[in-house]
């Protein structure tokens, strides 16, 4: 009877917990309909009250069709959601273990550019050369994100400090191998890769539709996917996501039940860079077929917001990716249909992380007394 009463708690809990995550995102909606219509200066200026409201509605109608309303914008809204969904689970899975990890940007290079390396370094064939080129991306990652773990587990240098300066110095490193002999493209001055070996490139996810060439999307989504059911099956499973679980809610009881708390930090980063060098891999590999400077984008601090918008777990990072790469790849059909200019997708994405960083301003707005945010992370503090 305890088990079932806990059982029904947690259930309960978790049932809260997404109906503010939800309140939340349409918060954000709301708040953003508002500045739609306080900036549609025409139609105020007219005092087209009616006017200005379908602007809202056509800029958010296009919104969805432009992300789910033909097999283009479902290949661009998949395209958009892989780096995501990757990133995403290399912030969720420091998170659980009680660790903030900024430094997606820097591990995501990394892994790119050892992706990249065996991208055009062979040519083929394509069954053995892909493999390799995506555990490649891993390692990469991996051994870029276990600098800060070994930094905080042997001198307890903070990660936060650590990450954010790696990501500096793995742009700067990029951009230096950029311009060698080793990975610049012949008869270019610019800081740009070779192009990656066709048998190196990944297949595209709708490959068996000829003559579709808009449709970008490739079989790097079915490695995020596998990504989050590994993440799901080693938070739930395996010795060590219980102890990373156990380390990230109480440091202090882990290290008392003779968790090895070092180890468990310098796994949490090396796992962390592990996926975030996949999403750099599935980027060179498969949506650019080269690299350049910037393949990383702002991709590495989007997926904070979604780890923190899924609670780290791997549903909720899937659904949080997921949502992230409809408003992008969305957004530009909106621009284009309702003249709202794209930046709304910004500040939607700003504002959704506020609102999740703010639960009582979330139960105030909506009059919910009884749901609760499931604590999804906790962090420690300096030194410790």
């Amino acid at each position: 009877m305890k088990r079932l009463f806990n059982y029904l708690g947690e259930r309960l809990n978790k049932i809260s917990s997404l109906k503010l995550t939800f309140l939340a995102v349409l918060s954000a909606l709301v708040v953003g309909a508002f500045i739609i219509v306080v900036s549609d200066i025409d139609n105020l200026r007219d005092g087209d009250i009616i006017g200005a409201l379908s602007t809202v509605g056509s800029a958010y109608w296009a919104l969805v069709v432009g992300s789910f309303g033909s097999l283009r914008a479902i290949s661009n809204t998949i395209n958009s959601s892989t780096p995501l969904i990757l990133c995403g689970v290399s912030v969720a899975i420091a998170f659980k273990a009680g660790l903030f990890n900024i430094g997606a940007t820097g591990q995501m290079l990394a892994g790119g550019m050892t992706a990249l390396w065996v991208g055009f370094a062979m040519d083929g064939p394509g069954y053995i050369q892909v493999p390799l080129a995506i555990i490649a991306g891993a390692v990469g990652g991996a051994i870029f994100g276990a600098i800060p773990g070994l930094l905080k587990a042997r001198t307890g240098a903070h990660e936060v400090i650590t990450t954010i300066m790696l990501n500096n110095i793995a742009a700067f490193l990029i951009l230096w191998l950029l311009k060698t002999d080793l990975f610049q493209r012949e008869d270019r001055t610019d800081p740009i890769s070779k192009l990656v070996s066709t048998e190196g490139r990944l297949p595209r996810l709708f490959g068996f539709l000829d003559g579709r060439s808009d449709l970008i999307a490739h079989i790097g989504f079915i490695v995020a996917i596998a990504a989050v059911l590994a993440y799901w099956w080693f938070l739930k499973y395996s010795t060590t996501g219980f102890e990373f679980r156990a380390y990230g809610l109480n440091a202090d009881a882990a290290t008392y039940a003779g968790m090895h708390v070092k180890r468990l930090t310098v796994l949490s980063m090396v796992f962390a860079g592990g996926f975030a060098g996949l999403a750099g891999a599935a980027e060179v590999l498969g949506t650019y077929g080269y690299a350049s400077t910037n393949f990383a984008g702002n991709i590495g601090f989007d997926a904070i917001a979604i780890a923190l918008l899924g609670q780290s777990t791997p549903f909720g990072t899937l659904v949080a990716a997921v949502l992230f790469g409809a408003l992008q790849a969305g957004g530009r059909q909106m621009q284009t249909s309702s003249d709202v200019p794209i930046d709304l997708i910004i500040v939607l994405r700003a504002l959704i992380v506020m609102f999740i960083a703010a639960p009582l301003l979330v139960k105030t707005i909506w009059r919910t007394k009884n749901a609760t945010i499931t604590a999804g992370q906790t962090f420690r503090g300096w030194g410790s």
